[in-house]
């Protein structure tokens, strides 16, 4: 897997039905999603991240965020209600159109297209907050690693990172062809069997591999929360890191 691929894969997807690859439902393909019950969904889970960071002693309203991996919009909408701006970022312009499209936050969110594998567009400490969901785990391994180091580097000095990877596989069957089987026949079964517009790749992070990188690079684990996602078949974890 390479970010070329991730690229065009999510461009496709971004065109093809973009609030369903941002949040797969089997009821919701082919343009299913209802936007109010898709925005919806950002607030739930920004909620319990805030109630997370406030239980940490973390600020829960910011300055300036970042949203990474943005999609269709609906965690920066969410955010925005907490922060005065948003900047949302995405490697897939048809998905940056639709955020656009839906967006709601009265000019709090500003949609960016970010088409590399860091974030140089981005100085120093420009940032009280990065939250990413869903996104990560997409990512090749390299990829991934790399913009840990960039979240450290755009954060400022006590700004908090909101962060979720896949951690592993689950032992049911499709979790042991995630397992097992070669990314080729996956990606085939995806597309051909499960008519996917492109493949959604998955990767696995050790939550042991994600302390180190972001140690090395000015940062702390704060907390963590392990969780077992059946529908995925995979394992994930969720991070709170704040920076040095």
């Amino acid at each position: 897997m390479t970010f070329d691929q991730v690229r065009r894969d999510w461009t496709r997807l971004g065109e093809a039905d973009p609030l369903w690859a941002v949040h797969v439902a089997p009821d919701k393909r082919g343009g299913r999603w209802e936007v109010d019950q898709f925005l919806e969904l950002g607030r739930q889970d920004v909620a319990v991240a805030r109630e997370w960071l406030a239980r940490l002693g973390l600020p829960v309203t910011w300055r300036r965020v970042l949203d990474f991996g943005c999609g269709a919009g609906r965690l920066s909408q969410a955010l925005a209600v907490h922060a005065d701006e948003v900047v949302g970022v995405d490697v897939s312009p048809p998905m940056l159109s639709t955020a656009e499209n839906l967006d709601r936050s009265g000019g709090k969110c500003r949609f960016v297209h970010n088409d590399t594998p860091d974030l140089h567009r981005f100085p120093d400490g420009d940032f009280d907050l990065v939250y990413t969901e869903l996104v990560l785990q997409h990512l090749p391994r390299t990829a991934i690693e790399g913009y840990l180091a960039e979240f450290m580097r755009v954060l400022r000095p006590g700004g908090v990172a909101v962060l979720q990877c896949t951690t592993s596989p689950l032992w049911t069957l499709r979790g042991m062809l995630w397992r097992f089987a070669p990314y080729r026949l996956v990606a085939w079964g995806q597309r051909v069997v499960l008519r996917y517009p492109a493949p959604m790749r998955m990767t696995a992070l050790a939550p042991d591999r994600l302390r180190a990188v972001v140690a090395e690079h000015g940062g702390e684990v704060v907390d963590s929360v392990s969780e077992d996602i059946p529908v995925s078949h995979w394992r994930s974890t969720r991070y709170v890191v704040r920076k040095r």
